[in-house]
């Protein structure tokens, strides 16, 4: 009798650290904000329209385009709002900035689908701080300027690519490209910081007063000063050809000097 009751004990105190001890259970499921899952349901619709035939029914991808699963919202948002997608140049071709093809609650939809596709970047927000243009600038000469020019106008990166001119990113668009690598671009690690330091420096370039006179683009001081010795040297080649003839009053004949 005594050891039912001390069973009997046991039980209920058992009984009672069940009831008492938390359950352990994984982390809540990180859920669409309201509005999210309809936004991307409506890009899986446009998708299935104008980007199914490359990249795949499900953004798997396709002999004539890439796997859009795991790219993340930053890089779909990137390609569509700088019309690089749809793709419409030749195969084998570099994609060009042109007009985007959707207009903007499109492109947010057709965002949306893709970042449901798989973990990636998200479209990064970017302060634009001038007080960050000189570390901007270090940044941006160290890491950019060999493709895109010190100025931010462009240049080639070998085997027929070309790294595009800058005068038309946005900051956002600038901090895409940086975390995303479109084309020929690597993937830049910066933090928040970084972002913001090179989006102030291309914001500044594309802003910037010209003192010095006409910019003829800002293609770099090089170019600059090759047009500089061209303009220079016919200057100077119609100064020696005024001073080489005698000039007489009017109605008279030219004589030139023997």
């Amino acid at each position: 009798m005594r050891a039912l009751s001390i069973l009997a004990a046991v039980l209920v105190l058992v009984g009672l650290a069940i009831v008492t001890v938390p359950a352990i259970s994984p982390p809540p499921r990180t859920l669409a904000a309201p509005g999210e899952e309809q936004l991307a349901q409506q890009g899986a619709a446009l998708f299935a329209r104008s980007c199914a035939s490359c990249h795949g029914s499900e953004g798997q991808g396709t002999e004539f385009g890439p796997t859009l699963q795991g790219a993340g919202a930053a890089s779909a948002d990137f390609q569509l709002r700088t019309g690089r997608m749809p793709f419409t140049e030749g195969a084998g071709a570099q994609a060009k900035r042109k007009p985007a093809a959707f207009d903007d609650q499109q492109i947010e939809a057709l965002v949306a689908y893709v970042a449901s596709l798989g973990d990636g970047p998200q479209v990064p927000e970017v302060t634009v701080d001038q007080a960050l243009v000189p570390e901007g600038q270090r940044t941006f000469i160290g890491n950019c300027a060999p493709c895109h020019g010190a100025t931010g106008n462009g240049g080639a990166v070998g085997g027929g690519a070309l790294a595009p001119a800058l005068d038309q990113a946005t900051p956002v668009q600038v901090a895409e490209a940086m975390i995303t690598g479109p084309g020929q671009m690597p993937v830049f690690g910066y933090d928040q910081h970084g972002l913001n330091a090179v989006a102030s420096y291309v914001d500044y370039l594309q802003h910037a007063p010209h003192p010095g006179g006409f910019a003829i683009g800002g293609i770099g001081p090089v170019p600059e000063g090759f047009v500089a010795w061209v303009l220079g040297m016919a200057l100077l080649f119609v100064i020696v050809v005024l001073i080489g003839r005698r000039w007489t009053a009017k109605g008279g004949d030219e004589e030139h000097v023997p």
